[in-house]
């Protein structure tokens, strides 16, 4: 018998002391904590190093070898385009539709009403009971298309219970979401589990609703907050089906989880296998035995950009990695145009054959919860699972769910989060590649479909009303200040412009004036470089020449030293808003007697420091 290969077996054995010893020399005195540690917005510490986690079962999720569902939007408010995409996506490789209904989550100013009519016309051809997905993105006022859709399936013919439905309903995602109810849960209730259990009389398999937590994601909420709402939405559902007259052990089965799948691929697979063991432990808490549930992912909505979206194309794949390696059973990729308008055939087809080249050449569905034993993911499962139950005990001492939200509570824990997250997005913290970081003026937007937005139909007067949950892109503020860039070059035929005023030879102010190009064109304020100048009557004669209102001094701190006040104060007397990059230390005060208005360096407020120079450049 052929003894196992010993890997790396010539080396000398080592441990984590060792290893540490060697990282605490290349650190030479620096905090191991700030140059290794990272803490996620819940707290939890990420160690740089784990060790591998024994003992561990996988998770229970996805059959073992089986696919997740390639689910794809029906979201075109003309039902007749609408069949016609989805026809084609059904025949292209994908397993699932998600019916987008007008007003819905992230249905973007699009999606279907909800007429019998349109909801025939829009499934016109699609076999219904062939072993394909329909799964709905609601809003409060479209609810009624489960039935319409339930009716067309009686219409034809099918027998419920071939047909693979998931209904979706999902009361209290809509109240988190839209801030309004036409009555309170105690009355809401009673009709939504009327609505869940004629479904199954009916004889459909389900699951019928959904604990969406998509609407705390899409607010900047943390992964612990996505879950513990998630959470809750299905203990108040359970407890609804039950005092409704369904059983514990047919209600649980009634039930399923939405989670947004982000580019954080790590964070993105423990939470998807958290989820699974939160649910399992309130299933032993009813007395039940767990068994598995159904796990829905959509790729990110707050992750979009609208500057550079073909880098979305990397976010998603990163996302859809991650929600099938953490054992989602459908998964949605949003369409990399969708931030721009109503994605075209080829944006479409994109978001379906990443999944398929992921499923079909990468094979990531072959092994069932392959991060089991990883000690990274095993411990950010665990500790999320702690996080979001400790949260999820909060809310429920609330009185749940909806009693939460209407107290403010999960909506002022949700803010706290927010401002943290935008403000670490501000000082490019967290980066947003092609929009914060690496910004290119000269891109040309891809082609969307010229679609009128749709008016999502109202639902009636609200006895019930909240702060609502919003939906953002955390790209917004920055594409703001492109928009105002873009505004300008239309209405005067320039963007607003930089001068960098360089120090020195070209090796040496290169790092910092790459710096100030990156840092402003964020902005949409146009740096052009040059090769730098041989002195300083030659720097204030080429800003002259350049017709900027503003100039950033780009150089070594010894330029600083030598040059930095006299270049200063030359500029200014030119008529220059003088900025400069790189922290002055020692230097400030003399710099800013010499007319440095700005210093821009790395985890400084980027933010507001565009903004505060757009609105100078307007003044001058």
């Amino acid at each position: 018998m052929t003894e196992p290969l010993a890997l790396a077996a010539e080396f000398p054995a080592t441990d984590a002391a060792e290893w540490r010893k060697l990282v605490d020399a290349a650190l030479k005195g620096a905090s191991f904590d700030k140059k290794l540690v990272s803490q996620t917005y819940d707290g939890l510490r990420v160690e740089p190093l784990y060790a591998r986690a024994a003992g561990v079962e996988p998770v229970a999720g996805r059959e073992a070898g089986s696919p997740w569902t390639i689910m794809q939007r029906v979201d075109h408010p003309d039902p007749v385009a609408a069949n016609k995409l989805a026809l084609q996506d059904l025949e292209n490789g994908a397993t699932g539709l998600t019916l987008v209904f007008a007003g819905s989550l992230n249905a973007n100013g699009y999606g279907l009403d909800a007429s019998p009519e349109t909801i025939k016309r829009a499934l016109d051809g699609i076999e219904l009971d062939a072993g394909i997905t329909i799964d709905f993105n609601l809003s409060p006022a479209t609810r009624p298309a489960v039935d319409q859709v339930v009716a067309l399936i009686k219409a034809r013919g099918h027998a419920p219970a071939s047909v693979d439905l998931h209904g979706s309903l999902n009361p209290i995602g809509g109240f988190a979401a839209s801030g309004a109810s036409p009555m309170p849960w105690s009355e809401l209730s009673k009709g939504f589990a009327g609505a869940v259990r004629a479904l199954a009389e009916q004889g459909f398999a389900g699951p019928f609703v959904v604990a969406d937590g998509r609407i705390i994601h899409n607010a900047s909420g943390s992964e612990a907050q996505e879950l513990s709402f998630a959470l809750a939405a299905a203990v108040d559902c359970l407890r609804t089906l039950e005092a409704g007259g369904v059983s514990l052990e047919a209600a649980r089965s009634m039930i399923y989880f939405r989670l947004a799948a982000d580019a954080d691929q790590f964070l993105t697979i423990a939470k998807f296998r958290a989820i699974r063991k939160l649910w399992a432990r309130v299933e032993e808490a009813c007395g039940l035995t767990p068994k598995r549930t159904t796990v829905a992912a959509e790729t990110a909505w707050r992750m979009l950009t609208k500057r550079d979206p073909n880098v979305n194309m990397l976010r998603t794949t990163i996302a859809v990695a991650a929600a099938g390696l953490g054992g989602a059973d459908t998964i949605v990729a949003l369409p990399h145009t969708l931030a721009l308008g109503l994605p075209d055939a080829f944006a479409r087809r994109v978001a379906r054959n990443t999944q398929l080249v992921l499923l079909e050449e990468s094979h990531l569905a072959k092994v069932a919860d392959p991060a089991a034993g990883s000690g990274a993911i095993e411990a950010l499962t665990s500790e999320l699972c702690v996080a979001a139950w400790s949260q999820f005990q909060e809310i429920d001492k609330a009185g749940g769910a909806w009693a939460a939200l209407e107290s403010g509570m999960i909506q002022k824990n949700v803010a706290t989060v927010r401002a943290a997250r935008q403000a670490a997005i501000a000082r490019r913290k967290d980066t947003l590649i092609g929009t914060s970081d690496y910004p290119n003026l000269g891109e040309k937007f891809p082609a969307v479909l010229n679609i009128a937005r749709v008016a999502p139909r109202q639902e009636n007067a609200a006895s019930a009303k909240v702060e609502p949950l919003p939906s953002i892109r955390l790209a917004e503020p920055f594409e703001a200040l492109r928009d105002k860039s873009d505004a300008a070059l239309l209405r005067t035929g320039a963007r607003p412009k930089v001068f960098l005023a360089t120090l020195g030879k070209l090796a040496d102010f290169t790092p910092r004036a790459m710096f100030a190009r990156n840092f402003y064109e964020a902005g949409g304020i146009e740096a052009p470089t040059h090769d730098g100048f041989k002195d300083q009557a030659e720097m204030i004669a080429a800003y002259k020449k350049s017709g900027a209102d503003l100039a950033c001094l780009c150089g070594t701190d010894a330029a600083y030293a030598e040059q930095g006040a006299a270049a200063a104060k030359a500029l200014s007397e030119a008529g220059a808003i003088v900025h400069l990059a790189g922290r002055p230390g020692e230097l400030e005060a003399a710099l800013k007697a010499s007319g440095v208005k700005t210093f821009v360096f790395m985890g400084c407020d980027m933010l507001s420091t565009l903004q505060a120079t757009h609105d100078s450049l307007v003044k001058s």
